[in-house]
């Protein structure tokens, strides 16, 4: 009894030994760049080397950005004979992890695409049934980052399949953030947190500010219908777990204007910063948009906590988002088509996050105005804040003590 007892015991704790997803990773969004948006299958060697030499040259590492993901398309139609997964010859002919060692060289990490199902969503193959062989590979060639899509999974059940594919992860031993992509069709947000490291939590976004454009048995999504579609899952947002409103489409036919309101929202969100346009075309207004440093302290806060919708009157919203050290974010959105004169009393209103337990406390003193986006200082508290914000821009503000 005692040596059942014992074998029972080991078997416990070497399931557990890899039964989890990698600690530590995404402790804030993670940021970087995926070639979907831009490239859809359209991808090889050169591309990836290109994106890589853009982020150290505009200087998007050094603005937090660090991984650079391919996404659907980069393996062969058909699996070798020992049921491995090949990079597509023509596209990549040096082979995955030389592709992978380049994006290393420049201090950057290196991401993949995959699917749960039997096939990719173009077509390719998918992981099932190949989940432990498949994780790997990705560990030879030096994979951090997974992108596990969900197209052709028939019957299979959301929660077990990422599971199968965290566990394969863990096993294969090198450390990958898991990115779940089931377009929040099965509510990740309420059993993610242990699995992956970020969930989408939509459909497919498209470069369009208020729109709906219908595929058949599934939609793309414009900004703000992604943005209003899940506004109860805060909750499950939090350090090491993120809520995933998909890659940005910043630098992607959006006015100036769009753009800083997009990058905006997706940092007050706490959404991943993935980038998803041509970095060796970007215009030099996109480019401060995406290196802004001050906005994106507001998407990497160190407590994690994603903006709430504090007013929303017709074609105006107010988001605010409790920030470390009691400071918070503000972001004044305009939607309409015309520009819009704010005038906003602090004294009139009182600021909070119930489901945090946090106050914005104005009787007590009062704070400081930091522009994000102009990067100057607009007075305090004491006094109404007063702006004109054009068609389709934001004010966005740090508050300080």
């Amino acid at each position: 009894m005692k040596n059942k007892t014992l074998l029972l015991l080991f078997l416990t704790i070497s399931l557990n030994a890899f039964a989890q997803k990698f600690d530590g990773l995404a402790e804030t969004p993670p940021m970087g760049w995926n070639s979907w948006n831009t490239f859809a299958t359209d991808i090889n060697e050169q591309l990836v080397k290109d994106i890589a030499d853009k982020f150290v040259e505009l200087g998007l590492r050094d603005a937090g950005y660090e991984y650079i993901v391919l996404d659907d398309g980069w393996m062969a139609m058909e699996r070798d004979e020992n049921g491995n997964l090949v990079p597509h010859p023509e596209k990549f002919p040096n082979g995955m992890k030389a592709v992978a060692d380049y994006v290393h060289s420049k201090g950057l990490k290196f991401g993949l695409y995959g699917d749960a199902g039997t096939k990719t969503c173009a077509g390719y193959p998918g992981n099932r049934g190949y989940e432990f062989q498949d994780a790997r590979k990705y560990a030879e060639w030096g994979i951090d980052f997974l992108k596990y899509d969900w197209c052709s999974t028939g019957k299979q059940n959301a929660e077990a399949s990422y599971t199968t594919m965290r566990d394969a992860l863990y096993k294969a031993g090198r450390p990958v953030v898991l990115s779940i992509c089931e377009w929040g069709d099965n509510q990740p947000w309420t059993w993610a947190q242990d699995i992956g490291h970020l969930w989408r939590v939509t459909g497919d976004i498209i470069n369009c500010w208020d729109c709906e454009v219908g595929h058949g048995t599934w939609s793309s999504w414009g900004i703000w219908p992604i943005i209003n579609m899940r506004g109860n899952i805060r909750k499950a947002a939090g350090p090491g777990q993120w809520n995933d409103y998909d890659m940005m489409e910043v630098g992607n036919d959006f006015t100036d204007a769009e753009n800083r309101s997009h990058f905006a929202m997706w940092s007050m969100l706490t959404s991943p910063l993935i980038m998803g346009n041509d970095l060796r075309t970007a215009s030099k207004e996109t480019l401060k948009t995406l290196t802004n440093k001050e906005v994106i302290a507001v998407n990497q806060d160190k407590l994690g906590i994603p903006a709430l919708r504090f007013s929303n009157a017709g074609d105006f919203e107010i988001w605010v988002k409790p920030l470390a050290d009691g400071e918070w974010a503000m972001t004044f959105v305009n939607m309409a088509d015309a520009p819009r004169n704010l005038d906003f009393d602090w004294q009139k209103h009182e600021i909070g996050d119930d489901l945090n337990n946090r106050r914005l406390d104005l009787k007590n003193g009062k704070f400081n105005i930091r522009d994000l986006y102009n990067h100057k200082d607009l007075g305090d508290t004491s006094k109404n804040l007063k702006a004109t914000i054009g068609s389709h821009d934001v004010l966005m503000v740090r508050l300080r003590k």
